[in-house]
């Protein structure tokens, strides 16, 4: 069964770059990224992995932890790592699991078999602090993730995990939110000191609560 929002991120544990990892130990009381690459020493992986290296502080800002899997094994990936390292000019800084059996795989239904039987496609994983997934996205292997877009999401998770507020199409980090149509009129004053436009009755607006 695949895994939707809102389920339990599946427990596991398995070795890695950084040694055996316990996924639920790891990740502690932060926030989690997993995301899956199709197999070792391949063009467009390797460019993924080396930009999200480069973006781990950001990540670190965050409160979220970043984990890596393919399905080759370990040294095949302290191999590519190497390779990683040279090619995209920094240092891989977090842990990538090495997926032989596939075991990983399948608890997170990371193998499409309309696509490939045997490899991953590019799946990502959002876990929060209470270990449930809160974003999938599944790109084809032909396609490189966009790092940045996986920050801003991360954003917007986390804003509207703590306010009444949606964010709207496009929005960036410090731009106006959507209050929650659950909110009444009368409520917002109280809820959102810095004020708010209704643009329609189900459409209000305020400036990010958390700036």
């Amino acid at each position: 069964m695949s895994l939707r929002l809102g389920d339990s991120a599946p427990d596991f544990t398995a070795n890695s770059t950084a040694g055996e990892i316990n996924l639920y130990e790891y990740l502690g009381e932060s926030w989690g990224i997993l995301f899956s690459h199709p197999a070792d020493y391949t063009p467009v992986c390797t460019t993924e992995l080396g930009t999200a290296a480069k973006l781990k502080g950001e990540f670190d800002k965050r409160n979220v932890k970043m984990i890596a899997l393919s399905v080759d094994g370990i040294d095949s990936h302290h191999g590519w790592v190497k390779d990683i390292n040279e090619t995209q000019q920094t240092e891989v800084n977090y842990p990538i699991i090495a997926d032989e059996d596939h075991h990983v795989s399948e608890l997170y239904d990371m193998i499409h078999p309309n696509a490939d039987n045997k490899l991953t496609v590019r799946s990502v994983f959002i876990i929060g602090p209470d270990k449930k997934v809160k974003l999938i996205i599944t790109y084809p292997a032909s396609t490189g993730r966009n790092f940045n877009e996986l920050l801003r999401v991360i954003d917007s998770l986390q804003l509207t995990a703590n306010y009444s507020v949606a964010t709207p199409a496009n929005w960036q980090h410090g731009e106006d939110v959507v209050i929650a149509p659950a909110i009444k009129n009368e409520d917002i004053p109280a809820k959102f000191p810095k004020g708010h436009k209704e643009i329609k009755p189900y459409l209000r607006t305020t400036p990010q609560p958390n700036l």
